[in-house]
């Protein structure tokens, strides 16, 4: 037994190693924290069980692994320990039972600090007469790396001390990191500019902490949380919490979730609260750290070669795991965006099982070059939908192939249209396709295009569901009686639908192409076809050329345009709508005797009268209505609370309008 214990602790020991190295040396990790924390805890064991086995060099021994040796070095005067972890309620009880045991106060419950446990990375600030003159990585928690003119860059960390109380040498230690907002900021400008971007904000905090140049750290979104102290030579008060308002006294940042709490049902009580506003946070945390909140008592307790007997951290289940992508689906949305799917092997995540994961779009695919069979590190933070955040390429198959994207929709076979960045795929088959129904008779039956008033999505849904509907020219061949026989929907609403449907028949050019939900065609857009084609049938034969000939559309509109009425089902369904009878008056051109007549209008902020409104006046007299500013636009109408779009417009020379004055010209 002893041998394949020796066996399997070398095994555990160098795979833990290798680990190390790779998360806190190249801040490239492979390992989900949950995996990483079984091999620990196994390796634990078998030490527990083997005490003979255990060596100085272990990685129980000591914590992460040494610094790179580009930056300078610095020995910590106290060890910077990692924590020891619990997982479940009972790891939590022994804890608090063994800490009591060693005060010698059994029949006594514990007062803890309770804070969350950051997802950053941990460093030291030295601090001499209040000046701070030195800043430090944890590294293995003797030595770490010199940061000093980095973490001066950080705006949260004060180069001196607040007040006049402090002691005379104060070692500061927390975590610096970046949050949830801006790190999504930084990796949305990272691919404007073609740069590589981070896997996780943690992976982006130590990576700018430890740049060679400072103004790199400086550009950096980079923040901190004090959780301690190191070396002090002065006083200080005598219980954590109290400390912790000290630090902050001084100009020092401190957790805002800080509570004491007593007992094992205090801190099970704390746990399920961050538990439950964990993914309203503006950080990422995995766990709560409990520490006992007597400064005496810390002190008594002592610590062990790694971790202090006094503080604990509790930490969540696990948010990333590894698993295998057993398929990849593309699955086609209400709006006919199509969003590749991984299909995985079930893995406990979180608390729940995962069996696939959003690869949110094409774009993200490639990127990520996801195949079938890949080991891949999933993660789900909050209620959030699980993700692919990583692939383990060492664990790739050989004869791995990356996935080809279709050209057609899976869900009806029609053309797909991509959007200029490559980004959005979706389907042009609005008019059948069965993903879209839905959203395609819900559109069509609104106010703005068909205006069948009492066609809602809940009885849209219904219907669809007793498949009544299969496609907009379906609506018109409902009968009173077949609507009757749906739940709360009695003979009087039947007709009145039915008589809502008929009515709908006499519409406008410009509704009715409004209604069929083409991409990019919005009601003026609508209006500006309608206006220069005057028919259907000139329409359905243009091409982009011709089509770019209308003013305000540009390539853009005129390929999703074309590329709809390519498809032959939405051909089809247009000649039944027709069929069935729905019809137009020839559309009448403006009057050119209009003072308002080929003048274009745009619009920004908030009017007091609905746009679409002001627009169709407008419209009316013969103007334009574009939603972007360009060499052709005369006035920006501008209304409460604008955008950039004003400044764009007064530094172009374009006339501004107040609705006032607006409508001041209209009524003239």
């Amino acid at each position: 037994m002893t041998e394949q214990s020796a066996t399997r602790i070398n095994e555990l020991r160098a795979l833990i190693n290798r680990h190390n190295y790779l998360y806190y040396v190249l801040d490239q990790p492979e390992l989900p924290d949950a995996e990483y924390d079984r091999l620990m805890a196994e390796l634990r064991e078998l030490e527990r069980i083997s005490p003979e086995l255990i060596t100085p060099d272990s990685p129980t021994q000591r914590v992460g692994a040494a610094p790179i040796t580009t930056l300078g070095t610095v020995h910590h005067t106290l060890p910077m320990l990692s924590l020891e972890n619990a997982f479940n309620e009972d790891e939590l009880s022994d804890f608090d039972r063994r800490a009591r045991e060693r005060l010698k106060i059994i029949d006594q419950e514990i007062d803890y600090a309770a804070e969350p446990k950051l997802d950053g990375l941990a460093v030291s600030l030295w601090y001499e007469n209040g000046e701070l003159c030195r800043g430090a990585t944890r590294g293995d928690g003797l030595v770490g790396e010199d940061i000093t003119p980095n973490v001066r860059t950080i705006k949260i960390i004060p180069h001196r001390l607040r007040g006049d109380d402090w002691p005379e040498v104060l070692e500061v230690r927390g975590e610096v990191y970046i949050p949830r907002k801006e790190f999504a900021e930084l990796n949305r400008n990272a691919l404007m500019r073609n740069e590589k971007t981070f896997a996780n904000p943690r992976n982006a905090a130590a990576g700018s902490l430890r740049q060679l140049d400072p103004q790199v750290t400086a550009r950096r979104p980079l923040t901190m949380t004090c959780y301690g102290i190191g070396r002090v030579v002065g006083s200080i008060p005598g219980d954590y919490h109290a400390l912790m308002a000290a630090l902050a006294r001084w100009g020092l940042p401190t957790s805002p979730e800080l509570q004491v709490v007593r007992g094992v049902g205090g801190c099970l009580a704390y746990h399920r609260e961050m538990a439950a506003r964990r993914a309203g946070l503006e950080y990422d945390i995995d766990g709560v750290v409990f520490k006992i909140n007597n400064l005496a008592f810390q002190e008594r307790l002592g610590s062990v070669s790694r971790a202090p007997r006094w503080a604990l951290a509790y930490k969540f289940p696990g948010q990333e795991e590894l698993t295998v992508v057993k398929d990849i689906e593309v699955q086609v949305g209400r709006t006919g965006a199509l969003t590749p799917v991984a299909r995985l092997c079930p893995v406990r995540l979180g608390g729940i099982t995962v069996t696939s994961a959003t690869l949110h779009n094409p774009e993200e695919l490639r990127r990520k070059d996801v195949r079938v069979g890949d080991t891949v590190v999933v993660r789900r933070a909050g209620d959030v939908i699980p993700k692919i955040v990583a692939v383990r390429g060492d664990l790739r198959w050989e004869n791995s192939v990356p996935f080809l994207f279709p050209d057609n929709c899976p869900a009806c076979g029609a053309q797909l249209t991509r959007r200029p960045d490559g980004i959005i795929i979706r389907c042009s088959g609005g008019l059948f396709c069965p993903a879209q129904r839905i959203a395609t008779i819900c559109h069509f039956a609104s106010r703005r295009a068909l205006n069948i008033s009492g066609l809602g999505e809940h009885l849209v849904n219904q219907l669809v569901a007793t498949k009544m509907l299969e496609t907009v020219a379906d609506i018109y061949g409902l009968t009173a009686a077949q609507v009757a026989t749906l739940e709360r929907k009695g003979k009087k609403s039947a007709h009145n639908l039915i008589d809502a449907i008929q009515h709908s028949k006499t519409t406008t050019f410009p509704r009715f192409l409004y209604a069929l939900g083409i991409r990019e065609v919005g009601e003026a857009t609508a209006r500006a076809l309608a206006e220069h084609f005057g028919d259907l049938a000139q329409l359905l034969a243009a091409t982009e050329e011709i089509l770019q000939q209308v003013s305000d559309i540009g390539p853009v509109v005129a390929h999703e345009v074309v590329t709809f009425f390519h498809q032959p089902h939405n051909r089809m369904v247009i000649a039944r709508l027709q069929q069935a009878g729905v019809n137009w008056p020839p559309v009448v051109r403006p009057e050119v005797s209009s003072a308002l007549h080929g003048k274009t209008f745009v619009f920004t902020g908030t009017l007091r009268i609905d746009r679409a409104t002001v627009a169709a006046r407008l419209i009316e007299q013969g103007a334009r209505v574009a939603t972007t500013l360009s060499a052709q636009t005369d006035y920006l109408v501008a209304g409460d609370s604008p955008g950039n779009k004003l400044d764009q417009a007064q530094s172009r020379g374009i006339r501004i309008l107040t609705e006032d004055e607006l409508w001041k010209m209209l009524n003239e």
